[in-house]
């Protein structure tokens, strides 16, 4: 459902940033900061898919350790 490396290639300079959330159990992963979402998905396996237009600017892993 979501291909990372069009995403990661489109960042600038290649970066991504992440960060863990160990009471929510939530893994935040960026591919533009600032990022302003002006849409967004959950998956069926409950990853948040960010959008901003078109864009993808982000994925949010919930349940983060039981995978």
């Amino acid at each position: 459902y979501l291909n990372l490396v069009p995403a990661l290639r489109k960042s600038p300079e290649g970066y991504l940033w992440s960060s863990y959330d160990a009471e929510a159990d939530t893994l935040y992963i960026n591919f533009k900061k600032p990022s302003h979402a002006t849409d967004s998905e959950i998956t069926d396996d409950d990853v948040i898919i960010r959008y901003e237009g078109e864009t993808v600017i982000g994925i949010t892993v919930l349940h983060a350790s039981k995978r």
